[in-house]
């Protein structure tokens, strides 16, 4: 048994038949987006197939439709999972609202004891994170935002028990005498026998009685970790908030007598923000998103290939938010453009399988929705996601492509992407070049904050490269003007003859420059106008996309450059 085939320990473990009006297509996407995110984001089709049970033509359909939605993408015969269904995630947290009000607190605390500081909710049986503050270190100590672990060998899982009630224990027995090696929890080592020598039961009253709870090396050797509860103004605990260190720096002891004061004095902090709280405004009334339309033309271009119940299922989900954390049925057809009719089967189908939940006459989502590719999305790059934007860029262009950062005075390749020409740009990822000499340095250059702009252009040092090259500090600062001015660079056989390129900016969510992409050919094949003319709408209309899909995995997770 693997954990690709094992059935999640969130979910029942003897799961009962689907609801007669329940969405079997909207069921094997899930089953896919799930397989998916067990292995890592990205897998053959085959393999999804022996996964998920399904047979490979309906993988194939089911994968097609969600690429088709920027859900995946497919290379060969392998899909792999997009930025763009964090969507489906941030829908979630932005509904839920404690990363927004919570996390700041968290990653002040993580600075304060230079310790991994994460947030975790309650999920069934388990614990699911929704923030990670983390320190990096060689020895890193983290999981990753949506990652699911067993309740019994986690330090938030005794103190979310303490609210359990007897449907949720029996439902741990039931998981406990099926998966005795937590076969089902990807994200962490499979246990050995014996492993959590503790009765559960005893740390969970141990819990209760004093307000907080450790792990001690239950999920891995040398992870040691303390937690406490945070708790809404009604009392109930909203999340638990634990600090996470590895035996080399603290023993268990060391760990709760040295931070524990210290997390305390935070979830008080934490504690007070819920109860400042305003509630967000309601957006409920906003337009439909026009998913009706836009089924209907998939529907037409791709014929039977597209399965348009499955694509209305999934941006169900979205309809939910901040400040729309509670939705009517009426609520979502309305927000999504979708019959009445139509938005009921969906939610019946994601209440059936554990992603929303009603109460009364609204439904929520559940913390299960970051099962659909959220934890190995959230550990993207810039880099990653730019990849596949500029690939297709060099498709067509016929030029190569890259993205590049700032380095001090260099800029570093941090993605290249070769056009496969005789004669061809040749810039490895991780070179580094003189910014003031190449168009993505002068990008990034001419985007500098005004007070690091005047001071790195001061201790700037310029030598010629070849005999066009600018070398005057006065002649280099009209030129960034310019950049500024027309959000573009060309540099035309400043870095080495012969070689043309010309870059746009690369920002993220707050609008702050994060990169530069560029594409860089031999003068001989178009002249300066030519490349303003052509190529300059191509790249930047792959620097919006590379934004959007930036702007959506950066809406709760911190996306580094490399």
């Amino acid at each position: 048994m693997t954990s690709t085939h094992a059935v999640p320990p969130a979910y029942p473990v003897t799961a009962p038949a689907p609801p007669e009006e329940a969405v079997a297509p909207l069921m094997r996407g899930i089953a896919v987006l799930r397989g998916l995110t067990d292995v890592g984001g990205a897998a053959s089709l085959s393999d999804l197939g022996r996964a998920t049970g399904l047979a490979r033509a309906t993988v194939d359909r089911v994968a097609g439709t969600l690429a088709h939605m920027g859900y995946l993408r497919l290379d060969g015969s392998s899909a792999v999972l997009e930025p763009r269904l964090m969507e489906l995630g941030n829908a979630y947290l932005g509904a839920l609202r404690l990363p927004d009000l919570l996390g700041g607190h968290a990653d002040g605390l993580a600075d304060e004891l230079d310790e991994s500081v994460s947030l975790a909710v309650a999920d069934g049986d388990g614990i699911r994170f929704i923030h990670q503050a983390i320190r990096r270190r060689t020895l890193s100590l983290s999981f990753r935002i949506g990652d699911l672990l067993p309740a019994e060998r986690t330090a938030p899982g005794p103190l979310l028990a303490t609210e359990w009630s007897a449907q949720d224990w029996t439902r741990w027995r039931e998981r406990q005498a099926l998966d005795p090696e937590d076969l089902g929890f990807p994200a962490i080592p499979p246990r050995s026998h014996g492993a959590v020598a503790e009765d559960f039961g005893t740390r969970v009253e141990r819990a209760r009685v004093h307000g907080w709870a450790m792990d001690d090396q239950l999920i891995e050797t040398g992870l040691v970790a303390v937690s406490v509860p945070v708790r809404a103004p009604d009392g109930r605990i909203a999340c638990v908030a634990s600090t996470v260190s590895h035996t080399s720096r603290h023993s268990a002891d060391s760990l709760r007598d040295s931070l524990l004061p210290r997390l305390r004095a935070a979830v008080a902090a934490m504690e007070r923000e819920l109860a400042d709280a305003d509630a967000p405004p309601s957006e409920t009334r906003s337009a439909p998103s026009g998913l009706a339309a836009w089924t209907r033309e998939s529907k037409q271009e791709l014929g039977g290939e597209f399965i348009a119940s499955l694509a209305r299922g999934l941006t169900v989900i979205t309809a939910f938010g901040e400040g729309r954390a509670e939705l009517t049925l009426s609520e979502v057809a309305e927000r999504t453009g979708l019959p009445r009719a139509t938005a009921r089967r969906a939610l019946i189908t994601l209440e059936h399988l554990g992603h929303v939940t009603l109460h009364g006459r609204v439904f929520r989502l559940t913390p299960r929705v970051l099962a659909l590719g959220f934890p190995p999305l959230s550990r993207t790059t810039l880099a990653r996601i730019a990849h596949p934007h500029l690939t297709a860029l060099t498709r067509r262009v016929q030029e190569s492509t890259s993205l590049a950062v700032l380095m001090g005075d260099d800029v570093q390749c941090a993605v290249s992407v070769a056009a496969g020409r005789i004669m061809d740009a040749d810039i490895a990822v991780g070179s580094r070049m003189p910014a003031y000499a190449t168009s993505t340095g002068r990008v990034l250059l001419a985007g500098l904050p005004a007070e690091e702009y005047s001071s790195r252009l001061a201790h700037l040092r310029m030598g010629a490269l070849t005999p066009r090259t600018v070398t005057r500090p006065a002649d280099l600062r009209t030129i960034l003007d310019q950049v500024r001015e027309e959000d573009y660079a060309l540099v035309d056989g400043e870095l080495e003859a012969g070689l043309r390129s010309v870059a746009v900016p690369v920002r993220d969510r707050e609008g702050s420059l994060v990169a530069a992409i560029n594409v860089t050919m031999h003068s001989s094949r178009r002249s300066a106008a030519e490349c303003v003319k052509a190529v300059l709408p191509e790249l930047r209309a792959t620097a919006v996309r590379t934004e959007m899909d930036l702007h959506l995995a950066g809406r709760f997770v911190r996306v580094p450059p490399l």
